[in-house]
């Protein structure tokens, strides 16, 4: 007899070790409860494996990856893990990458990448395969596992060093090609979000590390999300960190100017503000809002430049919007700051030392005065007027927006939610073929780089999303199309001569009618495999007990909605096979606007 039957999934013979009690590394409800439910356990810092129930979903999932790449024309391969040094440095993307990368020399002394992402990769393999016009558009894709050096591997799956990936690459000869296929790869990734039953928003994002200007994240909308997302009823949406908002801060205005309309700012005016080094602190001395406030950063950039960002009050450096030429910039420490003829916490843009370059964001050029550091210890200025008593050098959008700030597209107050990052496209455009030499040659003979896309989905992430999404304080409540198994039939009294062959013969039936059916037949109390069948999370519970059989009926729990129906034991394979039916095609592939 096999180790478990290939209709029936009894978990008398499942290695399924499920905890009582929450593991004590284990910060989010996904991480604790994937190893309560014995989904996985952990090797190492960010590393896992999978048991047999967290590998049967995460397989499902993977599939409903597979079919939605597939639907759009997509191909699948398989990549290897290991790539030669060589091509990221052709690439220049093995400094880039930093420590994050993790590589490793063989006996010859080679130097070899854990892949990352295979953008690289797929670029060579084709360089040489694919030489003219009338060969493109191509799309590939493999699903394969990834590794990232992740200076603080945490919360399980969701941050992980070894993780798995669907990537896909497509190769066009005109940039209409690759918006086609680009715009495809975004409606296959809602498809995806819908079939793995995610609340989910497309947001514009920042390319990071892959590269180009075109990119859109798919986020699962989760409290626990790292990322934070602000979106608006018009459709608009985007990653806080890469977005862009109508910011519109305060002035400061103790004289009123504003209010009665003289039309004279009076002259910069300090104020005494002792040991008030902070916005916070100002705010709270003046009792005003930090809106009325305007911060400054000092740093140096990459060049070496010391410079200073001025900002609105309220609202932080979005690092990703910097510009080139403050590209890597850091921030100056007390040290720096004295050096440069700064004073930490009153640090203003009067008077401001010469070789400082100074930037102020696009937000504060509406201002008619600010309210700022005086560059002396202990003082602020009120009314310091842009064109009458400091010059800005350039205005640039580098304010992290907030909810409430105003939307881009229609200037209604922006809201915002937390998102979990579960795929992402990028057009590249020519960045890897014209750095690796990959061309093909043009309906005139001309070689001509490849434009390129490339197109991440999170495998082992999404599981991770899917019960962040989905649980509650018992356990994990899988959608159908993911669950490990679809039924559950409970099994009260193992030696029961009444209970025992009802509950054989209706998982029987229910396996022969192609339902996916797990049989808890193990010898415990029957609390145990109710705690056991709400932390697992199967969809539908079928209880099977002496006392419901004399009375002809079983009883069905649906997990979701915790509702408990008694049903006639004569139709219970039907109405079950109808119920799990029913719920299959809320997840088959439906085309989504």
């Amino acid at each position: 007899m096999p180790l478990i039957d290939t209709r029936i999934i009894r978990l008398s013979r499942l290695y399924a070790p499920t905890l009582r009690e929450d593991p004590v590394d284990a910060e989010l409800a996904s991480h604790r409860l994937l190893l309560r439910a014995a989904m996985i356990r952990k090797v190492a810092s960010g590393v896992y494996s999978f048991l047999p129930l967290g590998m049967r979903a995460l397989r499902k999932l993977e599939q409903i990856v597979r079919e939605e790449q597939d639907a759009i024309g997509a191909q699948e391969m398989l990549m290897s893990i290991i790539q030669p040094a060589e091509l990221w440095y052709e690439s220049g993307r093995w400094e880039v990458y930093g420590p994050e990368l993790m590589h490793f020399k063989d006996r010859h002394e080679h130097s070899f990448a854990l892949s990352p992402t295979q953008e690289e990769l797929i670029t060579v393999l084709v360089r040489d395969e694919l030489r003219s016009y009338r060969e493109l558009p191509q799309s590939l894709y493999h699903i394969q596992w990834k590794y990232r050096d992740e200076i603080r591997p945490r919360f399980g799956l969701l941050r992980a060093r070894e993780f798995l990936m669907k990537d896909a690459y497509s190769f066009h000869a005109s940039h209409a090609s690759l918006q086609q296929h680009y715009d495809d790869q975004a409606r296959s990734y809602g498809r995806i979000c819908e079939r793995l039953g995610l609340t989910w928003r497309a947001v514009e994002a920042d390319s990071g590390q892959i590269g180009g200007k075109v990119t859109r994240e798919f986020m699962a909308l989760a409290p626990a999300g790292e990322a934070r997302i602000l979106y608006c009823s018009c459709g608009f949406a985007a990653n806080a960190e890469a977005a862009s908002a109508r910011i519109v801060p305060q002035p400061y205005d103790p004289d009123g100017v504003l209010e009665t309309g003289c039309g004279t700012i009076p002259a910069a005016r300090r104020l005494s503000t002792p040991d008030v080094g902070t916005i916070a602190a100002l705010a709270r001395f003046l009792q005003i809002e930090e809106r009325a406030t305007v911060k400054a950063l000092a740093g140096r950039a990459a060049d070496g430049q010391p410079s200073v960002v001025f900002l609105p009050g309220s609202h932080e450096l979005a690092v990703l919007k910097l510009p080139d030429d403050l590209a890597e910039f850091e921030p100056l420490d007390d040290e720096g700051l004295a050096r440069v003829g700064l004073i930490k916490g009153f640090i203003g843009p009067v008077g401001l030392p010469k070789e400082l370059r100074i930037y102020a964001d696009r937000s504060l050029e509406a201002l008619p005065f600010w309210l700022v550091g005086a560059n002396e210890p202990n003082y602020h200025l009120a009314y310091a007027t842009p064109g009458r008593d400091f010059t800005i050098e350039r205005w640039i959008d580098v304010a992290a927006p907030q909810t409430g700030d105003l939307c881009p597209l229609c200037s209604q107050p922006l809201e915002g939610q937390r998102g979990i990052e579960v795929g992402q496209v990028f057009q590249l455009g020519t960045k890897y073929s014209e750095s690796l030499a990959a061309t093909y040659m043009d309906e005139d003979g001309n070689e001509q780089p490849f434009i390129m896309g490339s197109y991440g989905w999170g495998v082992s992430r999404s599981l991770a999303a899917i019960v962040e999404q989905h649980h509650d304080d018992a356990g994990i409540i899988w959608p159908l199309s993911v669950a490990p198994a679809e039924v559950a039939v409970l099994m009260l009294a193992v030696h029961d001569d009444l209970v025992q062959p009802a509950a054989e013969q209706l998982a029987k039936q229910l396996a022969e009618r192609g339902i996916e059916v797990v049989l808890d037949d193990r010898d415990v109390r029957a609390g145990v495999k109710f705690n056991d069948a709400d932390l697992i999370g199967w969809p539908y519970q079928v209880l099977v007990g002496r006392r419901g059989l004399e009375a002809g009926q079983i009883e069905l729990k649906e997990r979701a909605s915790g509702i408990r129906t008694a049903i006639d034991q004569t139709t219970a394979v039907d109405t079950l096979t109808k119920r799990v039916r029913e719920e299959r095609r809320r997840y088959l592939l439906q085309p989504l606007d």
